[in-house]
């Protein structure tokens, strides 16, 4: 897909010096947030399933060239909150457009621009998001023709005043260094934030969990993924063993979805434990020793204090 020539570039970039700033992903959910920032990063630092709520946490990430500092912050998709939960994750996204340097809201190139996108949209308004700039990216371009793009694109440009617009696909690639560009272009010159080595502010405890997590959201889809909680209770690491030591606990609503969660003979949650397990010796570079218990938090979602607890939303 060619579509150079309908996006190009919107500035050159500008001025010698390092360059350093913050600029927040928006959305509704399964835009495609945490995959580009996935893509960005070079490696999986947060978890994309199909399933809405994905994203519980305000996550940054930290991309470091020789010639600018990008912190990245992924947020929850935006939507129209049913719970407790649901109304924290949304304050959580919205806090996330206050006092950064660029605001990028990303709309799924393969669905029709709705009333969800407008809504979001309307969020770039607010006096908190003045002196951000504004990046519309269609996301999921491996998905559509180049005239679907064009046609989406259409549709885009009138839902605000953007200073940029791309369209890419995380999945292959396609257009993502166009977007990095396109940000350092708007990221004022500034100090380094963060160590150069350092890529994300989230404690390894929370990516451990939220791994965890992904793993039973790619397994269960509709039948259990919006009750799941996941806390580390206990994290050890065996220098001589070169293992990681790891006790988490899950967390449901009822009784029922605890034996969904553990299935017959335990082969379900023996399933969630060995796909969790591959990729967190991939995340820690060590062996892993994964323990999982299931455990029952009657309506967790409706509680702000449980919420909290989970370190969902605003709370921690």
């Amino acid at each position: 897909m060619d579509l150079d020539a309908y996006f190009g570039h919107t500035a050159p970039p500008s001025g010698e010096g390092f360059k350093s700033g913050f600029v927040t992903l928006i959305g509704r959910p399964n835009a495609g947030k945490s995959t580009l920032l996935n893509t960005i990063m070079g490696k999986k630092i947060a978890i994309t399933s199909n399933t809405a709520q994905t994203t519980r946490h305000r996550f940054r990430a930290v991309y470091t060239r020789d010639d600018m500092q990008m912190i990245i912050v992924d947020t929850p998709g935006l939507h129209k909150p049913h719970d407790a939960l649901g109304e924290e994750l949304n304050t959580s996204a919205l806090k996330a457009l206050e006092d950064v340097d660029v605001i990028a809201m990303l709309i799924d190139a393969s669905k029709p621009v709705g009333r969800g996108d407008e809504w979001v949209a309307a969020q770039l308004d607010g006096p908190h998001c003045k002196r951000a700039k504004k990046i519309c990216v269609l996301s999921k371009g491996d998905l559509v023709t180049t005239e679907q793009m064009h046609e989406q694109a259409e549709a885009a440009k009138k839902l605000a005043n953007w200073d940029a617009m791309v369209g890419l696909s995380s999945e292959s690639g396609y257009n993502v260094d166009a977007f990095i560009e396109e940000v350092q272009c708007f990221l004022p010159e500034g100090p380094a934030w963060f160590p150069a080595d350092m890529e994300t502010d989230q404690p390894i405890e929370v990516i451990v969990a939220e791994f965890i997590r992904e793993k039973i959201l790619r397994t269960f889809r509709d039948e259990v993924p919006h009750s799941i909680g996941v806390t580390i209770e206990h994290m050890e690491y065996e220098k001589k063993k070169n293992l990681n030591r790891i006790l988490a606990r899950i967390y449901v609503e009822r009784d029922s979805q605890k034996g969904i969660i553990i299935g017959k003979g335990g082969s379900a949650i023996k399933r969630i434990g060995q796909e969790a397990r591959e990729d967190l010796e991939q995340l820690l570079g060590t062996r892993v020793y994964l323990d999982l218990m299931v455990k029952v938090k009657k309506n967790w979602r409706r509680d702000a204090t449980q919420i909290r607890r989970f370190g969902y939303g605003e709370g921690l």
